[in-house]
């Protein structure tokens, strides 16, 4: 399922959350999907962190496109160009990554998919941004810190920001950073429990997303 851009990016901020998991397991990976979409969550990050995961990635997308017909998947843990054309290819659509590249940004660009580079420095995110990137990962969000956000959104207050580390499913964590200026949150680790994940407890993560994606609603501005 191909999303245009502009769909893309008003989804991350209308929600205002992107689910970040990884794993080399094609079943569990669906059920991970599909509780996320039960849950509410319409954007979904998927990693590009263990072998053959292009391949997880790909049944994943189809997937989706039968079970999740509004789910915009992206892949994240890009830090090259080739990686990004394969992702491309196999249907992401959107790219995140741990740092800045302009030669991922030029094959974002040329095929309209938004790339969401992490970014440490107010100085990165304006060379993203002049590459072309509508919104820009800070991370490590726990190094950083909300102070980081709010600093650099006050020069440049046009700024997109997916907030990315340090990002938990609690109201005073989601405020922080919501109220230092950031657009949506990546969220791993934490709406997936090690305890859920082992009993397979689909319906508990569902639950996870949707009392996050509400308290969103409650603290955006």
């Amino acid at each position: 399922m191909r999303f245009s851009k502009i769909q893309v990016l008003t989804v991350m901020k209308q929600t205002g959350m992107v689910p970040v998991f990884y794993n080399s397991d094609i079943e569990i990976s669906k059920q991970v999907v599909k509780a996320c979409y039960d849950g509410g969550v319409r954007a979904f990050e998927f990693t590009n962190r263990g072998e053959f995961a292009h391949e997880v990635f790909g049944e994943l997308v189809k997937f989706a496109a039968k079970e999740c017909p509004e789910m915009i998947m992206g892949i994240g843990s890009i830090v090259d160009a080739p990686t990004t054309a394969l992702y491309i290819q196999l249907g992401a659509n959107f790219i995140v990554g741990p740092l800045f590249n302009p030669e991922v940004a030029k094959v974002a660009n040329r095929r309209l998919v938004p790339y969401a580079p992490g970014c440490g420095s107010v100085t990165e995110v304006g060379f993203a941004q002049e590459a072309g990137c509508d919104i820009c990962k800070v991370f490590p969000g726990d190094v950083l810190g909300a102070g980081f956000v709010k600093g650099l959104k006050a020069p440049m207050p046009w700024s997109n920001l997916m907030v990315t580390g340090g990002v938990k499913p609690e109201e005073a964590n989601l405020k922080t950073w919501f109220d230092a200026g950031v657009t949506c949150v990546g969220m791993g680790s934490n709406l997936f429990p090690a305890d859920m994940m082992k009993a397979a407890d689909w319906a508990g993560i569902s639950k996870l997303c949707s009392d996050a994606l509400e308290i969103i609603q409650r603290v955006k501005k």
